[in-house]
């Protein structure tokens, strides 16, 4: 049955003809075409007033490239009609980086508008005025938002109910609780000498549970000590982890 008011993305571009792209297929697709989510790319270059459709002019004070220009992305976001329940982002190189649980709020609310940047960057007046707040999804810069669009996207549908087969599948994952995820091992039981760790076939819950946490906090502590900083100030009593090695 058809969610009557599925998750909505409404994504404004310069590019509409770039989605859903990578979003149509597999998880993301099958949900698509179930009516689980929506997805609308609109045309920035739309609502531009001039014979030759101008976005963007050279910046103030200098420099090399072009900026999109404050009047046209306004008027692009207020033809777009989204209500102030809707988050209004900016997919942007200086934004706060996107975590986890961002995606899980942005996946439990009813979906947001994702301005893609192009060019040198966006008139600070339009992100001021419209209230858009800058995400990034890393520390480089790409040709423009539309990439980092679709992660963002991705990243919340998989999250949206009955798009995944198991719902333990969205929980116990990279960055659920802070961690890093723990190793996966699946048949042959024996791959070019190396056996599956003997733990996770002993059928004890209670100690492959246990294997697992380990193997987060030293896969964490050693790969993003940023993360497990912050693990450890949540929890004063947390552990140094153990080595891999280590029994």
């Amino acid at each position: 049955m058809t969610n009557p008011s599925p998750w909505r993305a409404t994504v404004l571009t310069l590019f509409p003809e770039m989605f859903p792209g990578p979003l149509g297929v597999s998880l993301a697709g099958r949900a698509l075409a179930s009516g689980l989510w929506q997805i609308e790319a609109r045309d920035i270059r739309a609502s531009a007033t001039d014979r030759h459709r101008s976005v963007d002019d050279t910046p103030a004070g200098g420099g090399p490239g072009m900026v999109l220009r404050a009047d046209v992305l306004a008027a692009a976001i207020d033809a777009a009609g989204i209500g102030p329940e809707r988050p209004r982002l900016l997919m942007s190189p200086r934004g706060r980086p996107l975590t986890q649980a961002r995606v899980v709020e942005l996946a439990r609310g009813p979906g947001p508008l994702i301005v893609c940047g192009r060019f040198e960057g966006v008139d600070q007046r339009v992100i001021d005025a419209r209230g858009l707040e800058e995400v990034s999804i890393g520390d480089y810069v790409l040709s423009g938002g539309e990439i980092a669009a679709m992660a963002l996207i991705d990243a919340c549908v998989r999250l949206l109910p009955g798009v995944m087969g198991k719902e333990a599948s969205g929980t116990e994952e990279s960055f659920s609780d802070g961690l890093l995820e723990y190793p996966q091992y699946t048949r042959p039981q024996l791959f070019e000498g190396v056996p599956i760790p003997a733990i996770l076939t002993s059928g004890d819950h209670a100690k492959v549970a246990a294997w697992r946490r380990a193997e987060s906090e030293a896969l964490t502590a050693a790969r993003r000590p940023d993360l497990w900083e912050k693990a450890a100030n949540r929890g004063s009593g947390q552990k140094t982890p153990k080595n891999k090695t280590d029994g």
